[in-house]
């Protein structure tokens, strides 16, 4: 083992008794070399998306000790930046920990002179980015590992526009938290802060004017729905239970069932070890539930109700799962046909959409006379070009914007994707057009008639510590070096995301375009130990899509090995 992992090990050793169960596990890793340099070989990585990781001991763990050297980074960065008294707003979710990272988090900052707004209880990612904004913040913390199994937590960070932070703001703050040592200062006492009122609580008036926002995201302008219809809702033992049914019954659903299994809030995940709303076994559940009720809706959101994935009952009385892009669908040509029906479509409307989202997207938002703007993987991304149309006075001009990875995002009172804002739209859209004797899987069959059909699937390969870090970068190197074919299509285009396209940061993503209108993404994930491959497959239907879809998934495969 690597002489400066030992020490580094050994410094914690000594040092980490502030929390017993990472004093434990310490204890427990000596002379396990292998366990120590997976703990200790590089320090959790920070970057646009904060920092993501399994809990434990460790500088490549999330742990109070990381969360309180992060913190102090980030405290650096707001004390140098702030024009007036600073202060930065907390949330946390239902993760192992959550509560305990956001306290460290707070009394940090506090420690620094910074005034925190906490909230009281877990709540929402999208209601801690409307807390910045709501509150003048100068940035904004949430304690989450969004979808990620039980074992992972995370800390993302928001700038005072409500977006998660730029790639600038990243660097910045990274150098700042570079030079932290993490046993230079105790751990602050949260509870002397919350006393002295450094740390005050978010009141309710906050969550009462987010969830109006939500309410005031609806496309009906007058139209009549029915809106008895039977939902099944789970949050995935997240924070979604209180802000979606509250939303959804104050708009009029009055009928909802909640997953008894999923309903309250558990870091353990115990029916869904993955819970991730885009996978069938983290909607079992839920789809048991609707089986049992008769419903005609699922709705799942992930543990910080920032995803929402949906299944509706189909003809032969079973459930369909909808992929974050064919939800995608349905909401964009909704909300565009309502706003051109009622004349509501705002002067220069515009859709925005990830790169790596279906472009069938683009040509429904072309038909209704929307400009779609295209920007990187990450809805930050997305809420950065809602800051740049409110920046030119014009927020209304943004009507709506979603990613393949069940994001979405109806208006600008807040800045990343909301799992509450979409329940609530999806079941409007439902309402809408069941009372028009359409099933949304009609109307998605309906959309392919008129745009062409189009098969978007993704690929995930892991590859786990310091040799799988590497390996992706080799992969990444092999896969720029080019070639002519990929599955018996030929390659037409080839973008390299890393020198910078069409003004878009620079980011390691190559896509490569193929004859017939299919296309193919690669990136390492910012926030998993995984290379994700996407495939977009124009055809003439879903079976010959399916067919080009397997040869170009065996084919990447074979080069990814």
């Amino acid at each position: 083992m690597d002489e400066k992992i030992r020490q580094v090990y050994e410094t914690w050793v000594k040092n980490a008794v502030f929390d017993e169960d990472v004093a434990r596990e310490l204890a427990d890793m000596s002379g396990d070399e292998a366990r120590i340099e997976d703990a200790f070989y590089r320090d959790l990585a920070f970057g646009t998306g904060g920092l993501r990781g399994v809990i434990g001991a460790g500088t490549n763990r999330m742990n109070v000790y990381t969360v309180a050297k992060a913190s102090r980074g980030l405290g650096e960065y707001v004390l140098r930046h702030a024009a007036k008294t600073p202060s930065i707003a907390v949330s946390y979710d239902s993760r192992i920990k959550s509560d305990l990272f956001s306290r460290v988090a707070s009394a940090v900052f506090a420690s620094m002179g910074i005034h925190v707004h906490l909230y009281p209880r877990l709540m929402p990612t999208p209601c801690l980015s409307y807390a910045v904004r709501a509150l003048g913040c100068d940035a904004g913390v949430m304690v989450t590992a969004s979808h990620n199994p039980s074992r992972y937590n995370g800390y993302k960070v928001y700038g005072p526009d409500g977006c998660q932070i730029t790639i600038e703001a990243a660097d910045e703050i990274l150098n700042e938290i570079e030079s932290v040592d993490p046993f230079g200062a105790p751990i602050p006492d949260f509870d002397e802060y919350i006393r002295r009122g450094d740390v005050e609580y978010i009141p309710q008036s906050v969550y009462d004017a987010f969830r109006e926002e939500v309410r005031g995201q609806s496309v009906l302008f007058g139209d009549e729905v029915d809106r008895d219809v039977a939902i099944v809702y789970s949050p995935l033992n997240g924070t979604g239970l209180i802000p979606v049914t509250d939303t959804l019954r104050e708009a009029g659903f009055g009928s909802i069932t909640v997953v008894k299994e999923q309903e309250q809030p558990d870091g353990n995940f115990p029916t869904c070890p993955y819970p991730n709303p885009e996978i069938r076994e983290a909607m079992q559940k839920g789809i048991e539930t609707c089986q049992r009720v008769g419903a005609d809706l699922l709705l799942a959101t992930d543990p910080d109700c920032d995803r929402c994935g949906i299944a509706v009952r189909n003809d032969e009385g079973d459930y369909t799962l909808l992929t974050g892009n064919e939800t995608g669908l349905l909401m964009l040509d909704y909300i565009c046909s309502q706003r051109t029906k009622h004349h509501k479509m705002p002067v220069d409307p515009v859709f925005v959409k990830t790169i790596v989202t279906m472009d069938l997207a683009e040509r429904i938002a072309d038909s209704y006379g929307v400009r779609t703007v295209n920007v990187l993987t990450g809805f930050k991304f997305i809420g950065e070009q809602i800051a740049l149309l409110e920046k030119a006075g014009h927020p209304e001009s943004y009507i709506c914007g979603f990613e393949e990875s069940y994001g979405y995002l109806t208006g600008s009172y807040v800045r990343d994707k909301d799992a509450v804002d979409a329940a609530l739209m999806i079941c409007e859209m439902f309402a809408y057009y069941k009372s028009r004797g359409v099933s949304l899987l009609e109307k998605l069959a309906e959309i392919y008639r008129d745009y062409g059909y189009c098969l978007n699937t993704l690929h995930s390969y892991e590859f786990s510590g310091s040799a799988g870090m590497a390996r992706m970068g080799e992969i990444m190197d092999g896969l720029r070096a080019g070639f002519d074919e990929i599955g018996g299509l030929k390659v037409t285009a080839v973008s390299d995301f890393s020198e910078g396209i069409d003004g878009l940061p620079k980011s390691d993503v190559l896509k490569y375009r193929l004859e017939g209108g299919s296309s193919v993404v690669v990136r390492p994930s910012g926030t998993e130990p995984k290379l994700k491959l996407y495939l977009s497959v124009s055809a003439k239907d879903r079976g010959a899509a399916e067919a080009v879809e397997k040869k170009l998934a065996a084919a990447f495969a074979a080069r990814i090995g």
